[in-house]
């Protein structure tokens, strides 16, 4: 059985032997392929300090978070799409519009999301994008942007069934984490009207921690807990819910 976080900021954990043990935790519970997305320049040099460690499990990618957008932004992105040519990556991300901090830089979230789908295209590569309270703002952009090329992953969906199909429609994979373990979420009501061929895995580890360790740190090791819960959802087994969202996960990817 191989279990695939495709959303982890495990290289925010610098101690090496705090990491090797968070990597070791993950090989004890199945989870074999850990997909890594930086936030801004500074977090550049974190996840290939990672990827050079741990090769065979760790899989880069690339983007400015959109909180991260800022009075700097044009100076970030370009520092970005600098480092995504001298780097072998696997996605564009991770990318998006946030307004649940800040609304001030709308506008330019929204020059930076379009100009990374951009590069997204141009490597054809998938993005993972983050959208947090600005579903319709975001849901407008992938419309503009839709063609064949435009595809991936939308992390840490929080949404209803109504949206998820709007997002599939447009080849969009879900990404669904420990939120769906939580009581009150409703989320898991929504993952069961949705097939599990749409469906990817994540952590966004050190956040969002699934139950029974709300409250602590997450990590990608926990990426256990939300598959036995999709599990219980669909009431297939663990192996079946593995199989298939690893294998979406090699769809998107291609590794």
């Amino acid at each position: 059985m191989v279990l695939t976080d495709t959303h982890t900021h495990l290289y925010y954990e610098t101690d090496t032997d705090k990491r090797a043990a968070l990597i070791e935790r993950c090989k004890e519970h199945h989870i074999e392929r850990l997909f890594l997305p930086n936030v801004d320049t500074g977090s550049i040099p974190l996840v290939f300090d990672l990827v050079n460690a741990y090769p065979d499990l760790c899989f880069p990618m690339l983007g400015v978070h959109p909180c991260d957008i800022k009075e700097n932004w044009e100076q970030e992105l370009d520092n970005v799409h600098q480092a995504i040519a001298q780097h072998k990556i696997y996605a564009i991300g991770e990318i998006g519009i946030d307004l649940y901090w800040d609304k001030t830089f709308l506008k330019e979230q929204i020059i930076a999301f379009n100009r990374q789908i951009a590069w997204a295209k141009e490597l054809k590569l998938p993005i993972v994008i983050h959208c947090r309270d600005a579903f319709d703002e975001v849901y407008e952009v992938l419309q503009q942007q839709a063609d064949e090329n435009l595809r991936g992953i939308f992390h840490c969906f929080g949404g209803t069934v109504e949206q998820a199909n709007k997002i599939i429609d447009l080849n969009f994979y879900l990404g669904i984490g420990g939120v769906v373990t939580y009581k009150n979420s409703g989320l898991d009501k929504v993952v069961a009207e949705i097939d599990l061929k749409h469906i990817v895995l994540e952590t966004d580890s050190p956040y969002l921690t699934p139950t029974p360790h709300r409250g602590k740190p997450n990590e990608s090791s926990y990426l256990i807990y939300v598959a036995q819960k999709l599990a219980d959802i669909y009431n297939v087994s663990l192996q079946t819910v593995a199989d298939i969202t690893t294998h979406n996960s090699k769809l998107i990817f291609g590794v």
